[in-house]
Formats: C-alpha cells, structure tokens, sequence
C-alpha cells in the first residue's frame, strides 16, 4: 500500500498495516506455533496462508483441534489471564475517565458562574443611588454646619418629589402630587405634608429661618419614615 506523504495518507497506511497486523501476522504466527507441536519425528503441516480477517473464535477452534492439549491449555490460562487483566484495566479506566469527565463539568459551569459575576453591571454590585444620596443626607444632618442641614432637607425633599413620581402621582407642583394622593395608599402621607412645609420654609426664608439642630433631625426622621414605607431607602 502506497501513502501520498500528507497526514490523511499516512493515518490510512497505519490503519491498514494495524489491520494487516492484527487479523493476518498475529494468527499466522499462532497457527505456526500451533501446527510445530509434537517433536522432530512428527510430520508439520503446512501453514495455511491467511488472506482474511478471522475471528477470536476461529483461532480457538482451530486451536482446539490441531494444537497439543498441554499447549492449548496454556493458551487458555493466558487468554482467562488477559481478559481478566483487561477488564480490570477497562473498569479503571472507565472509572477515571467518568472522574474526569465530572470535573471537566464541574469546572465549566464554575467558570460560567464566574463569567456570569463579572458581567454584572456596577449597577447590580453597587448600592442602589437613592441609597448612596440619603446616605450623605444623613452625613448631612449629623454636622455642626447649619447649611448642611439646610441642604440635607433641600435634597431630601426633592427625593419625595421622584417617590412621587415613581408612584404614578402627577401634578404641577410637590402640593398638586400630594393632594391627589389616597390616605389608604400612602399612610406617611401625612409626615409628608409636615416635612415639605418645612423645606419650603427652608427654601424661602434661607439664613434668616432660626432653625434647630433637633428640628432638622425630626425633619429629615420624617422624610426617612416616608421613604422607608414605600422601600425607597434602607
């Protein structure tokens, strides 16, 4: 059999003399062995040459009736001890290879996870941003700077406006919002008429409103209440 060089040629040309190999050298030189048995004395048939695959079976009964009995039961001992052998080797191998299999899809489906983690937006791993802004408001109110209260009651207020807004009430100002709010739906509605009086106070007196440091607090309490029934804060 000719091979062209390339890889194809040379795979087909190992496969063919594999099976040359296998089902032609192999059982000829086992009938030979088989055929020489029985001293100097005894005539030796001639090996019959072989132009075709033969089966495990055909060498046995071949064995069988033309090899010396002690020969034979050689072979067989050896055949028990192979396969004996080779189905040890073949469960080891099965079992490691189910093994390996296992990982490899284990570690797939970690690095899935992993992939899947890393594609979250900053969003998703981040504290939400109404979050981040009562946080500073609180920084806010906590200070000795009275324009920080001021500030934080400002920045707090306009947080109620986009509640509003999220809720579906509309209207051209805070108060038109707030009056077409439902007691039934919104039972802080009330806390929240309280503090956006105080920011407007705030908002249009500026400086000159005397405004205390625990009334500020009770007034960023009051927004904070109105936000926590609804779960726009923490």
């Amino acid at each position: 059999m000719s091979t062209d060089g390339s890889i194809a040629g040379t795979a087909g040309y190992l496969l063919w003399y594999l099976g040359e190999l296998i089902f032609k050298w192999i059982p000829g030189v086992t009938v030979s062995l088989a055929t020489s048995q029985g001293g100097d004395d005894v005539a030796v048939a001639p090996v019959p040459v072989i132009t075709h695959a033969v089966t495990t079976g055909d060498i046995v009964d071949f064995l069988h009736i033309t090899a010396d009995p002690d020969l034979y039961m050689r072979i067989v001992d050896m055949w028990r001890g192979f396969v004996a052998i080779s189905t040890f080797l073949s469960l080891l191998f099965g079992a490691f290879f189910i093994y390996c299999f296992i990982r490899i899809v284990q570690h797939r489906r970690g690095h899935a996870r992993h992939i899947e983690h890393l594609q979250h937006t900053i969003l998703h791993a981040d504290v939400p941003k109404t979050h981040l802004r009562w946080d500073r408001i609180q920084e806010q109110i906590i200070s000795e700077d009275h324009q920080s209260w001021r500030l934080a009651i400002l920045e707090a207020d306009i947080m109620l406006g986009e509640l509003l807004d999220k809720l579906g009430y509309r209207g051209e100002t805070m108060a038109d919002k707030m009056r077409t709010v439902e007691r039934g739906d919104f039972r802080s509605i009330d806390m929240a008429w309280e503090a956006h009086k105080v920011r407007n106070k705030v908002a249009h007196e500026g400086a000159g409103l005397a405004l205390s440091h625990r009334e500020a607090k009770r007034v960023i309490d009051l927004y904070g209440t109105v936000f926590r029934e609804f779960d726009f804060v923490a």
